[in-house]
């Protein structure tokens, strides 16, 4: 019997839906390892073990910041870990006993965020690429969930390939009933959900979304998800004339999302940079037809089942969204190939996959 250590402070972060499913399906899975699950205090009592292999441990150093590599270094060591899963990037870079490490994205390393401070991003930015580094190298094993990824970080730090396994992510379908915005429900729209950083390309969807009013000037463009200090400057960047027509939802819950997702008349997805692109594969789940930038690891995830454009042409956008929304031939087989798509996608496999690299990597 081995001794595991989770990282998962990230539960309740964008990347959280990953942590929470790997947990989930890994208590299923293993019933012979010992797991240790570093939460941060405030989720201990949102997050409950189901096997007696499983304990929870408070863990009260945050991401990014000084304490995490010198105070998780410490309760790391004092917990005598024979492994260690990191399920992110960021992570004591003295921490020398075995380790895998799980590299979503390197979009932190690529694109700034106006929202911080430019001096101090740039700062931590420079430091980042160098724990990049640090860990491509220290880590026994390394987890992407793509194989675009993986050949990014292959780039970006020159790392053995043989070091990095992929597992693809998956969706799930909301189980929470669909409830409708109001202010929506006698409307056609087309929509995104997530965060409002650069490289999720919105301001270039926006000005997409005013082309198209040409050939459908009762179409509203939706953005969900909760109003941040970049939401707020996109919001005030809107031309006047489309601000009754473009809807900011703020938080929206699951229900709420569930409703979007199924009256929608297209899911649209602009990022420049993505790891997996959830998102769009919960989309294809409840049958919105998805439009999709072509950047990165989006076709690889998507397949034939999204209709792309390229995200830094706004006019070819604007088409790529107006095709699909007059043609029902095309609409219909994305729809169809989108469930399909979707379906080819397992959490469970995921978690098996991991667990098999854990094994790997205590080998080593």
């Amino acid at each position: 019997m081995s001794r595991i250590v989770i990282d998962a402070r990230e539960l309740r972060t964008s990347t959280g839906r990953y942590v929470e499913r790997l947990l989930h399906y890994l208590q299923d899975l293993d019933t012979t390892n010992e797991y240790l699950v570093l939460l941060k205090p405030q989720d201990i009592s949102g997050w409950r073990t189901k096997s007696e292999h499983f304990l929870t441990v408070s863990c009260p150093y945050d991401e990014y910041g000084f304490a995490e590599q010198t105070g998780l270094l410490r309760q790391i060591n004092k917990l005598k870990p024979d492994l260690v899963h990191f399920t992110m990037i960021q992570q004591p870079i003295l921490y020398r006993g075995h380790s895998v490490t799980t590299v979503h994205d390197l979009t932190t390393a690529r694109f700034t965020n106006p929202a911080k401070n430019p001096v101090v991003f740039r700062f931590k930015q420079a430091v980042y690429k160098e724990v990049i580094k640090r860990v491509a190298k220290n880590s026994k094993l390394i987890i992407t969930p793509t194989g675009f990824v993986k050949d990014d970080l292959i780039e970006f730090t020159d790392i053995d390939p043989r070091k990095i396994v992929v597992t693809h992510e998956s969706a799930d379908r909301i189980d929470a009933l669909p409830s409708p915005l109001p202010n929506l429900q006698k409307s056609k729209f087309i929509m995104y959900v997530g965060r409002p950083t650069p490289h999720k390309n919105l301001p270039r969807l926006i000005e997409a979304y005013a082309l198209l009013r040409a050939q459908h000037p009762d179409l509203k463009l939706v953005l969900a998800g909760k109003k941040d200090a970049n939401y707020r400057a996109i919001e005030a960047n809107v031309p006047e004339k489309l601000r009754p027509h473009v809807v900011f939802t703020d938080f929206v819950t699951e229900g709420q999302l569930r409703w979007l997702y199924e009256h929608c008349e297209a899911y649209i997805f602009p990022s420049l940079s993505e790891g997996f692109g959830l998102p769009g594969l919960e989309a294809m789940i409840h049958g919105a037809p998805v439009v999709s930038s072509d950047a990165t690891c989006l076709p690889e995830v998507y397949g034939d089942a999204a209709h792309y454009f390229d995200p830094l042409d706004v006019p070819a956008m604007a088409d790529a969204i107006s095709e699909v929304l007059s043609d029902s031939r095309l609409r219909t087989e994305l729809i169809q190939r989108g469930k399909e798509k979707a379906a080819e996608y397992s959490w469970r496999r995921m978690a098996q996959q991991t667990l098999a690299v854990y094994n790997d990597a205590l080998d080593m």
